[in-house]
């Protein structure tokens, strides 16, 4: 589709939504895990739970097709089910054993999952959304999201051929239209993610990623969105956190490091693709926001 920067995006810093496990039960339960900083994901597909996790303002309590989205945290804890009784402690397990059997009717369903990225990503990632996001499966933007996740259950119980390669595909899905539903129902965080779903920007934005090494000025990009340069200028930095020019900058400083990763062009012909005047105005923004040489960052992707 034309013009759609978030896909480019996702390609570039490699985002891969892996699903990596799940439990059905019934009467109390809790399952508490160290999450290692990573970019992970809960998703309700049945039933109810109550969440609680460092950084967070208090339990937050999931409903069906709730999606809670938890960034750079340590620990969680979730628990749920009805009845009396000691909660049964439920281990997390990197399968979906524990789904086998599953009753949609009377049992809490949970899958549990996390986003794999490359360095470039994380830091995208992480500072473009909350410690903890909340998607509400009940709202009507999140149809198809209750659709994906009904349709990777069936999927991870259905025992079928070729399953686990499914798997994988809806876990691609299930990640895009997690982040689909957040963007319509939060109030996202200055970044990247915010920008891209920006309408007002968005004309401004493409002509950034179409041709990013042409020298834009401010009264070109802000003719692209129709406002005048001033009003154009600071609603790019509120919306992105950086002016126009600088998520430019940091563009170039995307494409540079796939091009250095994946390709064997000369630093000299891909400063020039990126518009920069010289190999070392280029080496120079590159050390600059990512923290090595064009050349020493070559060396150690390819190991």
């Amino acid at each position: 589709m034309p013009g759609d920067q978030l896909s480019e995006v996702f390609d570039l810093v490699e985002v891969r939504g892996v699903v990596s496990g799940g439990f059905a039960m019934r009467g109390p339960w809790v399952s508490r895990a160290a999450t290692g900083g990573r970019l992970k994901y809960l998703a309700i597909v049945c039933g109810r739970a109550r969440l609680t996790t460092d950084g967070g303002d208090g339990p937050i309590e999931l409903g069906r097709g709730d999606v809670a989205i938890l960034n750079d945290r340590t620990w969680l804890e979730l628990e749920g089910g009805d009845g009396d009784g000691p909660r049964r402690e439920i281990e997390p397990e990197a399968d979906f054993t524990r789904l086998v059997g599953a009753d949609s009717g009377t049992d809490d369903i949970v899958i549990g999952g996390h986003v794999d990225l490359n360095p470039a990503g994380r830091a995208l990632l992480l500072q473009a959304l909350p410690p903890v996001g909340h998607v509400r499966g009940a709202a009507a933007t999140a149809a198809r999201l209750r659709g994906s996740l009904d349709r990777l259950l069936d999927e991870a119980t259905g025992h079928r051929m070729g399953s686990a390669f499914a798997i994988r595909q809806y876990g691609q899905l299930l990640l895009l239209e997690v982040l689909r539903a957040y963007v319509d129902q939060a109030e996202l965080p200055p970044g990247w993610l915010r920008v891209l779903t920006d309408e007002r920007l968005r004309p401004a934005v493409g002509l950034l990623h179409a041709e990013p090494g042409r020298r834009w000025g401010l009264e070109e990009l802000a003719r692209a969105a129709a406002m005048s340069r001033t009003s154009f200028a600071e609603r790019f930095r509120t919306v992105a956190g950086v002016p126009p020019l600088t998520y430019l900058s940091r563009w170039r400083m995307l494409l540079a490091q796939r091009a250095l990763r994946d390709g064997d062009v000369r630093i000299g012909a891909l400063a020039v693709e990126l518009g920069y005047s010289s190999d070392s105005a280029f080496s120079t923004a590159f050390t600059r926001e990512v923290g090595e040489s064009p050349l020493r960052y070559r060396r150690r992707m390819r190991g």
